[in-house]
């Protein structure tokens, strides 16, 4: 198989791909044609020596990619927004803002994301685990992998439930067509949504992957802070996620290249996820990830 570092996500009735020659979305309009937008973005990790020190450039690059993934969604979404007119406040927004006014909502988004994220699988799981004392469990690296257990179902739940909205399965099937174009990539098949369709859609890279080995890592590493008041663990738990999102940014890009048992063994868990994560695609869903993929990699 060809090694490659491309990468992408599925958006609004597209896929956006991240490959040598910068970060490329394409869309399939309501009319049927695709629309691709490309952007030469160089990767930060490569422009400063500093973020691109191992388990540093973990972290950077998950917050390059975040902000990357909410413009490209931002973009893919604008093909699609009501014509009614624009509310009072959108209005407001942009008299303000003007020019800049994309690019706050980016930060914006970037930042509730974020937050939203911390609460949900961070510090629900982490004040749930602390019930667990009331019943007399005082064993902290009991508590934490209680902390652990409870992360890992939550997380599960969410992206099974978001699932179920028709939207999110399309944007699923989008995720698999993405996955699907990058096998065929990598075995150097000619890339045709036929021969795309013949290759899994399950792949050891994916972000799932990444958010599930997330969850496993940060058992080991909280299991050395202690179990003390809950304040105490929230703020271990925000201050040591750079060094959990680093270390298991490590580990993937090591799973994405190795072909040992033990690389399948650590990704197997995150491979059974993404069957929650994508959906089958059908053939036209495939023609737009080429295009994306294409465009990202400078191919004719």
């Amino acid at each position: 198989m060809k090694k490659t570092d491309v990468g992408g996500q599925a958006v609004i009735e597209g896929v956006m791909m991240r490959g040598k020659y910068g970060v490329a979305t394409a869309v399939r309009q309501e009319d049927g044609d695709i629309i691709v937008s490309k952007e030469d973005i160089e990767p930060i990790t490569k422009k400063n020596k500093f973020f691109g020190i191992p388990i540093i450039r973990g972290f950077v690059t998950l917050i390059e990619s975040l902000v990357i993934g909410i413009k490209s969604l931002n973009y893919s979404a604008s093909f699609f927004e009501e014509t009614d007119e624009p509310s009072k406040f959108d209005k407001y927004f942009k008299k303000i803002f003007k020019d800049k006014a994309n690019d706050v909502i980016v930060g914006l988004s970037l930042i509730i994301s974020l937050v939203l994220a911390v609460l949900l699988f961070f510090i629900l799981p982490t004040f749930s685990a602390g019930l667990f004392r009331k019943i007399n469990i005082n064993n902290t690296l009991v508590l934490n992998i209680i902390e652990g257990v409870i992360r890992v179902i939550i997380f599960i739940l969410y992206i099974y439930f978001i699932g179920k909205m028709e939207d999110i399965n399309r944007v699923y099937q989008y995720h698999g067509a993405e996955h699907k174009t990058i096998f065929c990539y990598e075995n150097e098949d000619e890339l045709t949504p036929e021969n795309a369709s013949k290759y899994g859609r399950l792949h050891p890279r994916c972000g799932t992957n990444f958010l599930f080995l997330v969850m496993i890592v940060s058992i080991i590493i909280f299991a050395v802070t202690g179990f003390n008041s809950l304040l105490e663990r929230i703020i271990y738990r925000i201050v040591l996620l750079p060094i959990i999102s680093g270390v298991t940014y490590e580990i993937i890009k090591w799973m994405g290249k190795s072909q040992s048992k033990l690389s399948k063994f650590f990704a197997y868990p995150g491979l059974m996820l993404q069957k929650l994560t994508t959906r089958e695609p059908d053939l036209e869903q495939l023609e737009v990830a080429i295009k994306a993929l294409k465009a990202a990699e400078g191919i004719e």
